[in-house]
């Protein structure tokens, strides 16, 4: 079978830590056999006007790959212009976060943005033969008129051989960690407020009163090989996001056993539930820093990547694959 993978964000020279999780996905799809090209659409050097030339661009993919299947791997304008164009075989369009529930962006052009950004994905879930959502969240953020039949729920996959335990201290001597310090990792991409960092810092500042030297790192324009080595070498990543998809860095951390505390946001809830050790927090410091409180005084290393096992690239390769087949 012959995928065509349209993304507008996947990893470029100037940009490698950008769009990993998309770039695995289809490197997951190549390993169970399928034949997939990119077409990759540089909205971040190009902007807006990008999306101008994507119908053409869809086109002549097709016509040169002549694929069964048109798999668009994020919503918004791109989606929309895609699915508009291609009207002779099936498109599936995968929804991962902010291209449904919007971004709390500053400035009134940016927010506008923002919001024609979601009606463009609505439009395109819609027209789609096939919708990915990657967490229920997401799913039932999709509009009312929006036929359910069509949608299945598939969260990104991991990399395993990547993405495992290694020696903490190892990993902190890499990165210059002081080993008698709690290290709690934040993930975050380029200051979004909807990530609330001053949260977390409010949580780790609290968490300090109580007489334990803490630093809390920003994960942040970090090439995808160092991540393990970040998540590694931390006691507990921290999430206090306003809203999420599915976020990978949840997954890749239980992968490598480390604890996560996090607000109850995307699909946490289901991929903490049942690993000791990790924790669901309110929004607000004192919360936050309880739970920091917990992962210190206990083993600092969880059972997650058991758990893990089923979101392999590989196995959520099969389900996208199962999708492909009942549309063709």
């Amino acid at each position: 079978m012959r995928i065509l993978a349209v993304s507008n964000d996947f990893p470029t020279l100037q940009r490698p830590f950008s769009g990993v999780f998309i770039e695995q996905q289809i490197q997951g799809l190549k390993q169970i056999g399928l034949n997939v090209a990119v077409l990759s659409v540089d909205r971040a050097r190009r902007g807006m006007q990008v999306y101008l030339d994507v119908g053409r661009l869809t086109r002549a993919a097709i016509l040169e790959f002549k694929p069964d299947i048109v798999h668009v791997m994020y919503g918004g304008v791109m989606a929309d212009r895609v699915t508009r164009v291609v009207k002779d075989r099936p498109t599936v369009v995968t929804f991962h976060g902010s291209d449904l529930l919007g971004e709390h962006l500053t400035g009134r052009v940016r927010q506008l943005i923002a919001g024609y950004g979601v009606w463009a994905s609505w439009r395109a879930a819609r027209r789609a033969s096939g919708i990915i959502a990657v967490s229920k969240a997401l799913r039932d953020a999709l509009p009312a008129d929006v036929d359910r039949a069509k949608i299945r729920i598939i969260p990104c996959g991991i990399d395993l051989e990547r993405f495992k335990p290694l020696n903490r201290d190892a990993c902190r001597q890499e990165l210059g960690w002081d080993s008698d310090r709690f290290h709690v990792v934040f993930p975050t991409n380029g200051g979004d407020p909807v990530k609330r960092f001053d949260l977390a810092q409010a949580a780790v500042h609290r968490f300090s009163h109580l007489g334990i030297n803490t630093e809390l790192h920003q994960l942040r324009g970090i090439a995808n090989t160092l991540v393990p080595v970040w998540l590694n070498a931390s006691d507990v990543l921290l999430l206090t996001s306003l809203h999420e998809g599915s976020p990978t860095v949840v997954k890749e951390a239980l992968a490598c056993n480390v604890p996560v505390i996090s607000v109850d946001v995307g699909d946490v809830r289901e991929r903490i539930s049942g690993i000791a050790g990790c924790y669901l927090a309110f929004p607000n410091p004192n919360d936050l820093a309880a739970k920091l409180s917990l992962v210190h005084s206990g083993t600092r290393r969880v059972s997650g990547r058991v758990k893990m096992q089923e979101l392999s690239l590989e196995r959520v390769a099969l389900q996208l694959r199962s999708v492909y087949d009942e549309l063709v």
